[in-house]
């Protein structure tokens, strides 16, 4: 079984790899960022009601700046990176933890996104018209691999739950705000700034069991009607989410 420093290492750096491919290829590079653009959408509009929760916004809102969005995380991949040999021995083992998840999760999704983006960018030569729902729902059904899907969201549920439980580790928060001036020091800020951020956030909730459930339970249903529903069919629920999130 791998330890977290090598998945942290073996995950960055497949992300690196895609990074660079995309740098070299700018069509790609921009159906990349359409896909991520996208889904960030699909993202705010399943989870409206929660954003505006006052319980869940901030983890919800977490989920989506942090997993789903179309940001560059190039910076917080390089801290990574330099720290993953020995991460073991800088953070508490629940951080640690939570590192590897979310190395984990951002390496599945990167490989999704970017096979989803090659499907995208000859959808867009064929059907150069079509709406993006329609396109969307063509290229995930040409990029298959639905046991990948439902991994990827085992793995997100997985961080969240990591995170869940560093909010129950006594003096961990009184630790992290402790190593705010030591990470700037050591150009960590976008990793302390992460692990704060999703502290925070889940401990507001008192308990992420509801909204981890939410999550699944979403996602899950999604993940059947892009592969299972009709294509008008799935297309149209797709619009009809958007329109209604734009109409708010």
């Amino acid at each position: 079984m791998a330890t977290p420093a090598q998945t942290i290492q073996d995950a960055l750096q497949l992300v690196a790899q895609f990074r660079q491919q995309h740098a070299g290829d700018p069509a790609l590079a921009r159906a990349v960022a359409e896909v991520k653009r996208f889904q960030a959408r699909r993202f705010q509009a399943t989870y409206s009601d929660l954003l505006h929760n006052p319980r869940y916004a901030r983890a919800a809102r977490f989920f989506l700046q942090e997993l789903y969005s179309d940001s560059d995380y190039a910076s917080r991949d390089h801290q990574f990176a330099r720290i993953a040999s020995t991460i073991a021995r800088l953070f508490p083992q629940p951080v640690v933890a939570t590192a590897a998840a979310l190395a984990e999760v951002h390496a599945l999704t990167e490989t999704l996104d970017d096979q989803m983006a090659h499907a995208w960018r000859a959808d867009s030569l064929v059907t150069p018209q079509d709406s993006q729902p329609a396109r969307y729902v063509r290229c995930w059904r040409q990029s298959g691999d639905r046991a990948a899907r439902q991994h990827q969201l085992d793995v997100v549920l997985q961080l969240g739950r990591e995170l869940d439980r560093l909010t129950r580790t006594r003096g961990l928060r009184t630790l992290l705000r402790m190593m705010r001036r030591p990470a700037a020091a050591a150009g960590l800020d976008a990793l302390q700034q992460f692990l704060e951020t999703g502290f925070d956030a889940f401990a507001q909730m008192d308990g992420a069991e509801e909204f981890l459930a939410q999550v699944q339970q979403r996602e899950s249903e999604w993940i059947r009607a892009l592969f299972d529903d009709g294509d008008v069919a799935c297309a149209t629920k797709l619009s009809h989410l958007l329109a209604a999130d734009g109409a708010h």
